[in-house]
């Protein structure tokens, strides 16, 4: 298992991953199609921002993402794993990644906007909710979270 920069060649796995990703739980066929552009990582968003693939027997199975927005926060854009990976601690191992990274370069704060499926996953690792976004789906809330990395 090992976790690398992604390359722009890269963009169609991870556009697959993202999309089975998304599709793992449970959203309707017609949802994800109105979802497609939000879903596909192109060659432009991996040159622009860091984006990172973990690879296990060759075969990559998940990825994540961070956005720059202030000199010490980081925005968590993305992380997705193939569903036949999900619940089987890669998850883990790409947030622990991402906030090492983090730490690396100084970062005092990482935000993102959680489906709310995946709301435990970040709470397990210190994230806290300090607001909620609504979505194009009725009652259905984009969590905003937020870790913050100052001892």
């Amino acid at each position: 298992m090992k976790i690398e920069k992604s390359e722009k060649e890269d963009h169609k796995i991870l556009s697959e991953i993202t999309y089975q990703g998304k599709a793992f739980w449970g959203y309707e066929k017609e949802q994800l199609e109105k979802w497609k552009n939000d879903l596909t990582i192109t060659e432009e968003y991996i040159e622009n921002n860091e984006t990172f693939k973990l690879i296990v027997n060759d075969k990559t199975i998940g990825y994540y993402s961070i956005l720059k927005l202030e000199n010490e926060v980081i925005k968590l854009d993305n992380l997705f794993l193939l569903p036949e990976f999900i619940g089987k601690g890669y998850g883990k191992t790409l947030m622990n990644d991402c906030i090492e990274k983090a730490k690396e370069k100084n970062i005092k704060k990482i935000i993102l906007d959680s489906d709310p499926n995946a709301e435990l996953f970040y709470k397990s690792f210190g994230f806290k909710v300090y607001d909620k976004l609504e979505t194009s789906i009725k009652n259905r809330f984009l969590l905003q979270m937020e870790l913050s990395l100052e001892s």
